[in-house]
């Protein structure tokens, strides 16, 4: 175990080494999002959203489209392009374990992440003057997510057949998180079904747990942002960690039978 450790440390510094040198990578998982989010900003008025100001209530969202372009994309794309090119073969014949592989992946999504959310806190904390009132919720709702998107992309990646077709795989799954997920909007807005649905996305607990790990109140379904104590808050996610647990299961299970280490054959 602490040799798998050990190999997924060294593939995930390889990975952000090579996010950095990727200039039209470096982009699409740390500007895109950000540039997302300040347009959410501009679209959204003087008026409150659950009793915070809608420009703070869209940037508490906004760790769900970075989950989107920062794991979920990017993942996609590079399992896909490191299968086609022997990649992933040549390190399954090696050393590191299967586990150690996908997981090396995974941490370095995990650093872009949290590294995009630092940036948020410190944007947050400029524009509106509010820090995290929970950081370890905020912390255990980001690598629930990364863990999350990241199983996902394995499975998405078995069913792309290119790099080239990437885009297209993913498309679907990144309209229903922006149209769907309650970014800029609480969940129960939504009309009946699709109030429903959208609560069900794998999205949107992790939004809502990072919201209410931002701003201390009660922003699940029916919360209406009440102020809560740090039991409060950490009592008020547990439905959503179980949520979100389920659809790590569920995903786990899609990336077993999905995930590809070789291209396909004639």
């Amino acid at each position: 175990m602490r040799t798998d450790a050990l190999h997924a440390v060294r593939l995930a510094r390889l990975d952000l080494t090579l996010v950095a040198r990727n200039t039209t990578v470096l982009f699409n998982v740390l500007l895109l999002p950000l540039l997302m989010a300040w347009l959410f900003t501009q679209t959204q008025g003087d008026t409150s959203v659950e009793g915070v100001p809608a420009r703070l209530f869209a940037l508490t969202g906004v760790p769900g489209l970075m989950l989107a372009f920062a794991v979920f994309v990017h993942l996609v794309n590079s399992f896909t392009a490191r299968r086609e090119e022997l990649v992933l073969k040549r390190l399954r014949g090696g050393q590191p374990s299967a586990a150690a592989v996908l997981g090396g992946s995974a941490l370095g999504a995990l650093a872009l992440f949290l590294g995009k959310v630092a940036l948020l806190v410190v944007w947050i904390r400029g524009s509106e003057g509010v820090s995290p009132a929970n950081v370890p919720l905020l912390m255990v709702a980001a690598v629930l997510g990364v863990a999350l998107f990241a199983l996902l992309a394995a499975a998405f990646s078995g069913i792309t057949p290119n790099a080239e077709l990437a885009q297209i795989t993913v498309l679907p799954v990144i309209l229903i998180m922006m149209i769907g997920a309650p970014v800029a909007f609480p969940a129960d807005v939504l009309p009946g079904p699709l109030g429903v649905v959208s609560g069900l996305l794998p999205v949107t607990p992790v939004v809502t747990i990072m919201r209410t790990a931002f701003l201390g109140g009660d922003h699940f379904s029916g919360g209406g942002g009440e102020a809560l104590t740090g039991v409060g808050q950490w009592t008020a996610a547990l439905p959503s960690i179980g949520i979100l647990l389920a659809w790590i299961a569920v995903a786990a299970l899609l990336a077993r039978w999905l995930f590809r280490w070789e291209p396909r054959r004639g």
